[in-house]
């Protein structure tokens, strides 16, 4: 099973550059991010018509994120629990349905900027309650897979100049502390267990020509339990997707879960 997570930056503006994806990658499961619709205005025909089932958890304007894959969606969670006054489309879970199901969860964690707002507060909040979600799902005992754009830089390694970003939400103590809280449950990053080389940037600034001068930084991640990591076999991050017409800033990455071993 490859599942992939990407943040699209707005599904409906790049929708041909996002099929067109699809078409030649065809993961099994995909998460998406920053969608930027609600619900009624995402294309689900479009994905449908490549084979895939559907459940999206959206917003007018900002945020949103969706699930697709080749398999039935079963057990389908919108919202990361913890906080029902909380508004924001950034979470949703499902079992994948197979001989091998796995349960994965697409997330948007927030960026957090300016770190003197409340936004930083915010982000902190919503990584503790993700701390606490997944505690619950490792519990179940079963494949799990967590998978989106976590806005967190957890290495120097992982951003192609540490100084510049110091200040940033993205690489702060507290951002970086919150992730390594998460992978100590009992969690992995596929990315390092099937790589880890240095430079697995996944995410271009669209400013000051950090594309072609591999200015990079890796957000996004999939982050697996026990039995998904045991099963891993490869990573891949699709950097070409970077330099094709109207890209997202962020690029595909996609883990392969060999489930049946």
């Amino acid at each position: 099973m490859r599942i992939a997570t990407w943040n699209v930056n707005s599904v409906n503006a790049r929708l041909e550059a996002v099929l067109a994806w699809f078409a030649d990658a065809a993961p099994d499961v995909a998460c998406l991010q920053e969608i930027k619709c609600v619900d009624e205005k995402f294309p689900s025909e479009a994905f449908e018509r490549l084979g895939y089932n559907v459940a999206i958890h959206g917003q007018k304007t900002y945020n949103g994120v969706a699930l697709l894959s080749k398999t039935p969606l079963e057990d389908v969670r919108r919202g990361l629990p913890g906080d029902d006054g909380d508004e924001q489309a950034r979470y949703i879970e499902a079992v994948i349905s197979g001989p091998s199901p796995v349960r994965v969860a697409g997330i948007y964690l927030p960026n957090g900027n300016p770190v003197d707002s409340e936004k930083f507060a915010y982000k902190l909040r919503w990584m503790d309650r993700l701390n606490r979600h997944a505690r619950d799902l490792l519990a179940l005992e079963e494949p799990l897979v967590i998978a989106g754009d976590y806005n967190v830089i957890p290495e120097p390694q992982d951003v192609h100049d540490p100084a510049a970003w110091a200040g940033d939400a993205l690489f702060r103590p507290e951002s970086r502390a919150a992730f390594r809280a998460l992978k100590w449950l009992g969690l992995t990053d596929a990315y390092m267990a099937a790589d880890g080389v240095p430079g697995g940037y996944t995410f271009w600034d669209y400013q000051a020509g950090a594309w072609p001068r591999d200015h990079g930084i890796r957000i996004d991640h999939l982050l697996l339990s026990p039995t998904a990591a045991d099963s891993l076999t490869s990573v891949i991050i699709h950097r070409d997707v970077r330099g094709r017409e109207k890209p997202s800033d962020h690029v595909p990455v996609v883990a392969a879960l060999d489930l049946a071993s």
